[in-house]
């Protein structure tokens, strides 16, 4: 289990904006589960906007009013009989807060008050819900979240962003079609942080290394390449000449590790996935000069048994490691800099001093 600050600074990797001076004090709060986190990004991120004014745009209107105005729609008035009150059907455009972005806000808020959250944390929130009266509420298992933003909406990427969290990883259709609050993020919703987490915290901390999830190509001896799948890593580490590289597989399970009539072994279709990558990628490279090592990332789980080897194949390091996440976060910081020092001899001292140059 992951404490649940712990996922609070992950996410400040993943989401850059929570370290902006308007989330940064959230870091000193305490949380009892993640939908208290969320409350508590979202009460930050609202206040301001609710500040800076409410995201709007501009919606079509056909209504009878007194007053014509926009384009008038005479055969909805004679239809309707509007005319006998002096009122005509007319079609305008209403410069409106109740655009998606704050419809999706509020819905999420409404999802958030009927779970298990900080009793004042519940009070702020439904006292920024008065900001949005003129807000229609949506269904949040329809919403579309792949949403364009621009210049003027891209504050609220971040809040986006959270109800995106709350609501994928947090809410259940149940049975009967009702919503229902989890009291955790489910297993793939994790390792999706995880993953994401350990590819952004090297970008931000290694700047002197080249860090992305890359495509590795197929080393083949002829042309067939029909129903071969994608090879994509999680994670790419390299120094800037790209001769030093090391793929990392970041794993995240109950289970590190499978049973067999009471013996512990690797996951074989883990260590087959990252031996595949490291050998096309070191065909790939051949005739150049380079080093290639791969390594397996696992979570810590409970389990007594943890992976903790390094072999040697074929010439090429293959390491298995378990990344503790249920410690404190300068421990976290300091398991993940040690794999980045040691396989591209950094030291501490340059580490940091780089850091604190950025």
């Amino acid at each position: 289990m992951i404490p649940v600050q712990n996922i609070y600074y992950m996410l400040t990797y993943v989401l850059p904006l929570l370290r902006e001076n308007v989330y940064r004090d959230i870091s000193a709060e305490k949380f009892e589960n993640i939908s208290d986190m969320c409350a508590a990004i979202l009460i930050k991120g609202i206040t301001q906007q609710v500040k800076n004014g409410l995201n709007k745009e501009y919606k079509e209107k056909n209504e009878p009013l007194s007053t014509p105005k926009g384009k008038l729609n005479i055969s909805d008035s004679l239809k309707n009989r509007n005319y006998m009150n002096n009122r005509l059907v007319c079609s305008y455009d209403d410069f409106t807060v109740n655009s998606y972005f704050n419809r999706i806000i509020k819905s999420t808020v409404f999802q958030l008050l009927k779970s298990d959250i900080d009793i004042q944390r519940k009070r702020i929130l439904s006292t920024l819900m008065s900001n949005f009266c003129d807000v229609q509420p949506l269904d949040l298992r329809t919403v579309n979240w792949n949403i364009p933003y621009s210049r003027n909406n891209k504050a609220y990427k971040l809040l986006i962003s959270v109800c995106y969290l709350f609501t994928k990883g947090l809410i259940q259709t149940t049975c009967d079609g009702k919503l229902r609050v989890m009291d955790f993020l489910d297993e793939k919703r994790t390792y999706n942080l995880y993953e994401k987490f350990i590819l952004e915290y090297y970008r931000k901390e290694f700047p002197q290394l080249n860090v992305c999830p890359s495509r590795i190509k197929w080393q083949l001896d002829n042309d067939c390449c029909d129903m071969l799948p994608v090879m994509q890593s999680d994670i790419s580490l390299s120094d800037k000449s790209d001769r030093n590289i090391l793929i990392i597989d970041a794993k995240y399970y109950s289970h590190n590790t499978q049973e067999l009539y009471g013996k512990h072994t690797l996951i074989s279709s883990n260590l087959y996935q990252i031996f595949t990558y490291v050998k096309n990628k070191e065909a790939e490279l051949s005739g150049k000069p380079h080093k290639i090592s791969g390594m397996l990332l696992y979570a810590k789980t409970d389990d007594e048994i943890q992976p903790d080897n390094e072999y040697s194949m074929s010439g090429n390091k293959i390491t298995v490691r378990t990344l503790d996440l249920n410690c404190d976060f300068t421990e976290i910081k300091r398991q993940l800099n040690g794999i980045a020092e040691k396989n591209f001899f950094l030291n501490s001292s340059t580490h940091k001093s780089r850091r604190q140059s950025d």
